[in-house]
């Protein structure tokens, strides 16, 4: 049974729709993770951090899959899992808003 060109139409447009979908979602997301899973591995005693959550604080002692950080005036410390640290440094939401702006 010979294929008509509607077929292969169809067929070439859905290679191209998941290979957009690949390199305009999966891909960067991917690179994404790559970025912050080699950012949490990195981190060291007095490194400044903002958690997701969006505490931040400095870096007391670091263990295997959690961090210990100090907050606020006090000086309050807080056990945190790694994964729940969304950037190292301060952010302010100047530096935010400029980095949003460069990606775009």
């Amino acid at each position: 049974m010979p294929l008509d060109s509607n077929t292969l139409m169809s067929v070439a447009m859905l290679v191209v729709l998941v290979v957009v979908f690949y390199f305009m979602l999966i891909r960067p997301e991917n690179k994404r993770k790559k970025e912050a899973a080699k950012m949490r591995s990195e981190l060291a005693v007095g490194d400044f951090i903002t958690t997701i959550g969006g505490i931040m604080g400095t870096i007391c002692a670091v263990k295997e899959e959690s961090i210990v950080i100090e907050t606020g005036a006090d000086r309050v410390r807080i056990e945190l899992t790694k994964w729940a640290i969304s950037s190292k440094g301060v952010q302010t939401t100047e530096n935010a808003d400029s980095a949003n702006a460069e990606k775009k």
